[in-house]
This record gives C-alpha cells, sequence and structure tokens, in this order.
C-alpha cells in the first residue's frame, strides 16, 4: 500500500508545479493594471505608478517574477493581497469554511438522493422509474448553474418567501464565529431561530450546487450497478436463495461503489467550480465569490494564491480516492 502511495503521490507533484505556472501565466494575460486598478478614480502621477510597479516587483522580467514566485511558495508564503494587504492564505483560511459547509451539504444532497436512485433505477430497468431517473438526471446535468439558481430564487424566495436571497444567517442574529461553519457557529450561540436562519439560507445554494453532482452520481451508480447485477457471483449467490436485499447491499453495492467513489472524489473540482457562481449568484461570503472578486480587482497575489490552494485541495482529495479505492478493491494495487 505505501509503494501504491508513493507512485501516487511522484504523479501530484508535477500536476501541482504545472497548476503553479498556470496559474501564474493565466492572472498575467487578464487586461488591465493592477496598481492603476487600486489608485481607483483618483490616479495616480506616473513617478508613483512606476515606484509601485518596482515594489511590487512588476517591472521585472516574467521569469523573474516567477521565481521569485516559487520560491516564496517554497517557503509557505502564498503573496499578500494588493487590495487588502493581508496575506492571502489567511484570507483563504477565514473564508473557505464557508465553501466547505456549503459544498458539503450540497455533496451530502447529491450522494443522500444520487445514490438510491441510481440503485432502484438499475434494478428496475426499462422500468416508468428508470426513465423518469434518467431524464431527470440529464435535465439537471445540462442546466446550467445561474439559471438554476436564479429560478429557485424567483419561486422560493420570490414567490412562495420561503427562503432568504442571500448571506448566511439572518441580521438578526449576531455571534462571533467558533469554527466558521455557520451551522455549528448558531447552535453554539444558543440564540433561538439561529440555527433554524442557518439551514435556511444554506438551503437553496445547496440544491443549486448539488445538482449537477447528484445527476452525475445517479447515472454513475446506475450504470455500474447495471454492470454488477450481470456478473456470474450475483447469479450464483440469486440461485443460493439469497435475498434481494442481500445480494444487492452485501455483493452488488460493494463492487459498484468502485466507480462512484472516484466519481464522488472527481466532483470535488466541480464543486469548486460550481462554487464560484453560487456564491457569487446567493452573495456567498465564500472562495469562489472570494476569487471573482479577486479577478476583477487584478488582485494577482489573491488569485494566484486562491487557484492553488484550490489545486492542492482537489488533488488531495483524488488522491484520497485513489487510495480508497485500492483499500476496496486491493487488485487495484497490485496492476496500477
Amino acid at each position: 500500500m505505501f509503494v501504491y502511495f508513493l507512485k501516487k503521490l511522484i504523479v501530484v507533484l508535477p500536476t501541482f508545479f504545472g497548476v503553479t505556472l498556470v496559474a501564474f501565466v493565466f492572472i498575467r494575460t487578464l487586461p488591465g493594471d493592477p496598481v492603476m486598478l487600486m489608485a481607483g478614480e483618483r490616479g495616480m502621477s506616473e513617478e508613483r505608478h512606476v515606484e509601485l510597479m518596482a515594489e511590487m516587483g512588476f517591472d521585472k522580467p516574467i521569469l523573474v517574477q516567477y521565481g521569485v514566485y516559487l520560491k516564496q511558495l517554497a517557503g509557505g508564503n502564498f503573496g499578500t493581497s494588493i487590495i487588502t494587504k493581508q496575506p492571502v492564505l489567511k484570507e483563504f483560511t477565514a473564508l473557505f469554511p464557508a465553501t466547505v459547509e456549503l459544498s458539503l451539504c450540497a455533496m451530502l444532497i447529491a450522494v443522500f438522493f444520487g445514490l438510491p436512485a441510481g440503485m432502484i433505477a438499475a434494478t428496475r430497468r426499462g422500468s416508468a422509474f428508470d426513465h423518469s431517473v434518467m431524464t431527470a438526471a440529464l435535465t439537471g446535468y445540462s442546466m446550467p448553474i445561474f439559471w438554476w439558481g436564479l429560478l429557485l430564487i424567483i419561486f422560493f424566495s420570490g414567490i412562495l418567501g420561503w427562503t432568504p436571497v442571500s448571506g448566511r444567517v439572518s441580521l438578526l442574529y449576531f455571534f462571533e464565529p467558533v469554527t466558521g461553519f455557520m451551522l455549528i457557529d448558531s447552535l453554539l450561540s444558543g440564540q433561538a431561530g439561529a440555527f433554524s436562519s442557518a439551514v435556511s439560507h444554506l438551503i437553496l445554494p445547496a440544491i443549486v450546487l448539488g445538482t449537477i453532482p447528484l445527476a452525475v452520481i445517479a447515472r454513475q451508480t446506475r450504470s455500474a450497478m447495471l454492470e454488477v447485477l450481470s456478473e456470474d457471483y450475483v447469479r450464483t449467490a440469486r440461485a443460493k436463495g439469497l435475498g434481494p436485499m442481500r445480494v444487492i447491499g452485501l455483493h452488488a453495492l460493494r463492487n459498484a461503489m468502485i466507480p462512484v467513489i472516484t466519481v464522488i472524489g472527481l466532483q470535488v473540482g466541480v464543486l469548486f467550480a460550481g462554487a464560484i457562481l453560487t456564491e457569487t449568484i446567493f452573495s456567498w461570503p465564500g472562495i469562489g465569490k472570494w476569487m471573482v472578486d479577486s479577478i476583477f480587482r487584478r488582485d494577482y497575489p489573491a488569485v494566484q494564491g486562491g487557484l492553488l490552494l484550490i489545486a492542492a485541495i482537489v488533488m488531495i482529495v483524488n488522491l484520497v480516492v485513489d487510495l480508497l479505492y485500492g483499500l476496496i478493491n486491493p487488485q487495484i494495487r497490485h496492476t496500477d
């Protein structure tokens, strides 16, 4: 298992290096001058502009800037925001719990509904339920996040008035964050109604963000279950007189879960990508909204650091998924 882990880690390291290069080049291809954006409408003199460019290192050749950036990363320094003057890592860690809370709830919704839907659709192949699940999954996967989010806001917030439009908790409640997770902090605050307010703010963005992963998980579960149900050992288990729940739950589901777990791990990147739109639509104060604001402000260090930290998290999650893959099916460790 240790050798298997080292093989996967060797692949991750050059990938991370490639991401540093992409992040560094990407932000510099955007039009606009970050120093001039700092000045705003007031503007600045040419002398001051040159001074600030030299102070921030933007006057050096690109390769030199990239070398300095790699040296900073090696020391654990992701840079300092041009706008807020705060370390990028500090801003990221302050906003990251909001994105994690939203993503976890979205993934829970996706797994809770996607796995059973895919399993039942596979066991009832060709039925009305099967066709309904696959149609709903295709529809959910095809819907643009921004359109789906606005549609839910209009219906549930505008027409029915059941849920808030934006934010994480009502302005009626104020408490110091302890964990950064609003659901937990609202419970710890002891204020009546704070938890229900946090849930009502979370439910719509979680549904919007979890729609695409739900559709993917349902389709993948159905496909994997159909493949496993046709195997000889499943037919043998049925021939021995084992009940349907035991055959499906013990024999079929475990082997079908191998590709499903891989898909769930890959959806982490989808969640972060979707969080950018979801957090912007619902004014959710997380990493996605912070990244969008940083791009508009040409905050080079914030965008670069944010991209690298998100990429690192996605790669770590995929590495963990690969390890789980090897634990579930030991044969993978010897063939990969």
